[in-house]
């Protein structure tokens, strides 16, 4: 089974003369591969997930249905929330920066934003409340003040704890894209 994601790092890696190294532009894609932190997660929780559905299809043949279908609809809930914790990131395409959370997913064309640049303040790890001084790659909108510029990604962020090259990579990834698209 292809899994497309996996293959965000390689593509850049291999395309050194091109910014942009993939063919259909208008496709939103994360242009780093999902950390070891975020992976790991939602392995977890897939292997829990398993664990309350074998438990739903248990109480079914033993019971009744309607009595596992809080369980299967528990397990499904699961499986939903490690796919959305793996889709949680940044994406970009020719239409803007689309910064996906747990939660919302939050898109910014590419004819409002300013700068995106890489600072050095304090970061949360983990998205935990601790904070820690790192790197994070920020999104300035046209019009915005600097106070109310978002955090796309951080080096202690889930995808890049431990991994400062990838971060790097990623950021100049990000960059590129948006050069790219603003001028284009």
């Amino acid at each position: 089974m292809p899994l497309p994601f996996l293959t965000a790092d390689r593509a850049f890696d291999a395309a050194d003369d091109a910014a942009l190294p993939f063919d259909d532009r208008e496709r939103p894609r994360r242009p780093y591969r999902p950390g070891p932190w975020r992976v790991g997660v939602a392995a977890l929780v897939l292997l829990l997930s398993s664990y309350v559905l074998f438990a739903a299809v248990i109480i079914a043949l033993t019971d009744s249905p309607s009595a596992a279908a809080p369980v299967l609809v528990g397990g499904v809930v699961l499986v939903l929330c490690a796919l959305r914790l793996l889709r949680v990131g940044v994406w970009v395409s020719t239409r803007g920066v689309r910064h996906v959370t747990f939660f919302t997913t939050r898109t910014t064309p590419w004819e409002q934003v300013s700068d995106l640049r890489t600072v050095q303040q304090p970061v949360r790890w983990l998205g935990l409340p601790r904070t820690v001084q790192g790197q994070a790659l920020v999104l300035a909108r046209k019009g915005h003040g600097a106070a109310e510029a978002p955090v796309l990604l951080t080096t202690h962020g889930a995808d890049f704890l431990a991994r400062p090259e990838a971060f790097e990579r990623a950021a100049d990834a990000m960059e590129a894209w948006a050069e790219e698209c603003r001028r284009g």
